[in-house]
């Protein structure tokens, strides 16, 4: 499974990006996924996940109200939308996908793209 992450940028407080992470490879033994999280000098944190059918989502506090998860399966591409944002959410942003066959059980990880907001 291959993970590549798009859509971070430059932004002002308060304003709005969209990302999207896009999977390629054995997608169809892809369970949940996730954004995470890293700012400098900081552990990297779940943002947000979903299940594999997008039935449930969950949030860190910090992202409740604000972001919002979804995915596209038929796209094999999972998003996260980022509204009101704050100068706290600059870091840098990564999916992540739990593969699961008979045979094995692992995280996937993309490269990472870069959000920052400016004050």
């Amino acid at each position: 499974v291959q993970l590549v992450e798009s859509g971070g940028g430059l932004v002002q407080a308060g304003g709005s990006l969209r990302l999207s992470c896009a999977a390629s490879g054995s997608t169809f033994s892809i369970n949940h996924m996730g954004w995470y999280r890293q700012a400098p000098g900081k552990q990297r944190e779940l943002v947000a996940a979903i299940t594999s059918g997008g039935g449930m989502t969950s949030y860190a506090e910090s992202a409740k109200g604000r972001f919002t998860i979804s995915r596209d399966n038929a796209k094999n591409t999972m998003y996260l939308q980022m509204n009101s944002l704050k100068p706290e959410d600059t870091a840098v942003y990564y999916c992540k996908a739990h593969y699961s066959d008979p045979k094995i059980e692992i995280d996937y990880w993309g490269q990472g793209t870069q959000v920052t907001v400016s004050s």
